[in-house]
């Protein structure tokens, strides 16, 4: 039986109420073996000291592989004992892809030209094209804003006497009125509109199949389906329920369960 690690050592180290489950979500998609490490946020809300050891940033998604010793370069060989360590949800979705994609039951990359045409510049399919965009959009567009209203809503409920909690409330209130309702607005609107317009009539945001899109999409718009009201996106809603049914979410949901006793999908 071929092993689909390629003999490769992998480890997760997975936070509470992080974008660390979808970086799960894609190891149970392609049948990876892995390690998993569970770490919890502390009171103030921030990540544990301990996964500084891991990567300066103390952050995470962090996956740290250990490559197979025949398959390492003469320079890797060197330090055989010294795993690459790959922290943002981006980069370690392409990379286990580039190495693994092939395990999936199906491609999670839509292809890039289409199969009688030739490639070239604007030859790409329009799937592709939403692949590339949604895997930066994620994070360069969408969770700024979700990320600024977190704040707000601490903002709203600092630990200070009751008399004086109405000014940041306010403060918090005029942030959100001038800049974030209309923000978040406008990706609401832009998504549901976009799941509407999918190739092939959907119901992913790349076509009528799950790409590795969908996966690094799943972290803010599960978020919002939870915190946010998608009362008038009904397009949008039943995207953020399709993606909590999908197997591999299914299955790292169900792996953090078995290993820290619950799950909760949150910000």
């Amino acid at each position: 039986m071929t092993d689909p690690n390629k003999g490769a050592k992998i480890t997760l180290y997975w936070l509470a109420q992080s974008r660390s489950h979808r970086i799960l979500w894609l190891l149970e998609a392609l049948h990876l073996t892995y390690e998993l490490k569970i770490y919890h946020r502390g009171p103030d809300k921030l990540a544990p000291r301990e996964l500084k050891e891991i990567h300066p940033l103390g952050k995470s998604p962090v996956l740290t592989i250990q490559p197979a010793t025949a398959t390492a370069t003469t320079d890797a060989a060197a330090d055989a004992d010294k795993p690459i360590v790959l922290a943002e949800s981006g980069l370690i979705i392409e990379y286990l892809l580039d190495h693994f994609g092939e395990n999936a039951d199906h491609p999670l990359i839509p292809a890039r030209y289409p199969l009688d045409k030739p490639g070239g510049v604007g030859g790409e399919t329009e799937a592709w094209f939403r692949y590339r965009y949604y895997m930066h959009y994620a994070e360069g567009s969408l969770m700024p804003f979700l990320v600024m209203q977190l704040v707000m809503d601490t903002v709203k409920n600092p630990p200070i006497p009751f008399f004086l909690k109405p000014l940041p409330r306010i403060v918090a209130g005029q942030v959100e009125k001038a800049f974030l309702e209309r923000n978040i607005a406008a990706h609401l609107d832009f998504l549901e509109t976009q799941l509407r317009t999918s190739p092939n009539g959907g119901p992913y945001l790349c076509g009528d199949v799950l790409t590795a899109a969908d996966i690094m999409m799943s972290f803010p718009v599960i978020a919002m389906a939870g915190r946010l009201s998608l009362e008038g996106y009904p397009t949008l809603s039943g995207y953020a329920e399709r993606l909590q049914q999908e197997a591999g979410y299914v299955a790292a949901c169900r792996k953090i369960e078995e290993v820290d006793g619950k799950f909760e999908a949150s910000l």
